[in-house]
């Protein structure tokens, strides 16, 4: 992974999980990508593997939030540079296949493959253990993003 993408992803981190006001990192897809996220954002779960939905600052259509400390979905954010590599951890979960990073803060950060647009999951250490928020995610991304590269 590049430096720019650890210390960005870093940075989504940190804010999703300090404290007060939530502020996190809003990817900037073209329009043909925005799109895709916009009808994604609109058929996310209220509940994340039992967490509540909640909103992030800033508004916006490429990002959402569920729990505390947050688990925080972006849509819209570049391939991960891990996706070339042949070794990278990859898991399907009902159709949808996601690769797998272990952050050195122990937080697991998921991004989709083999999709029109990257939706990244990043789960705090608190959930880092549990891959089911990929369940309650996959019929929302089948509708809306569609297979290809």
């Amino acid at each position: 992974m590049s430096a720019v993408a650890c210390l960005s992803a870093a940075a989504v981190y940190a804010l999703a999980s300090g404290p007060g006001e939530q502020r996190i990192a809003v990817p900037v897809p073209d329009a043909r990508v925005a799109g895709y996220c916009a009808a994604l954002h609109a058929q996310l779960p209220a509940k994340l593997n039992g967490l509540s939905r909640h909103d992030l600052k800033p508004d916006s259509d490429l990002i959402a939030g569920w729990g505390h400390p947050s688990v925080v979905l972006r849509c819209g954010v570049p391939r991960p540079a891990a996706d070339a590599d042949p070794d990278t951890d990859a898991a399907e979960v009902d159709g949808v296949t996601w690769s797998f990073q272990q952050d050195s803060d122990g937080s697991v950060r998921m991004t989709t493959t083999l999709r029109k647009a990257y939706v990244e999951l990043l789960l705090p250490p608190k959930y880092a253990h549990d891959a089911s928020p990929l369940q309650d995610l996959a019929a929302p991304v089948k509708r809306t993003i569609p297979e290809g590269v």
